[in-house]
């Protein structure tokens, strides 16, 4: 998940200069909807399919395993909190020892 947003702010710091640079170029009336297809295709899109991703790669891990019923799992990192490492389909961090319910 970092990585998603890791991402997104650095479209986001690349586009925000080349917009910039781009109002000198273009009329007003084409700059603004240029500018709003630009931020929706460089950011919010790649985001939205990143998301998309990281949910269909971890739905195994977030639905079927023993972690994903744990206090101490973390959903949106898919992580656990006191081992500090991300589990598996084939690998629990703890082994089942340090596991509570929600």
């Amino acid at each position: 998940m970092g990585a998603i947003i890791y991402w997104a702010i650095i479209r986001t710091a690349i586009l925000i200069p080349v917009l910039w640079i781009s109002f000198d170029y273009f009329e007003y009336k084409f700059w603004l909807p240029m500018a709003l297809l630009s931020i929706y295709g460089v950011i919010v899109h790649p985001v939205i399919i990143q998301l998309k991703l990281f949910g269909e790669q971890n739905k195994v891990v977030l639905e079927d395993t023993l972690c994903s019923k744990c206090a101490h799992f973390d959903e949106t990192a898919v992580l656990c909190l006191i081992h500090d490492q991300h589990p598996t389909p084939d690998k629990i961090p703890c082994e089942g020892l340090d596991w509570e319910a929600n």
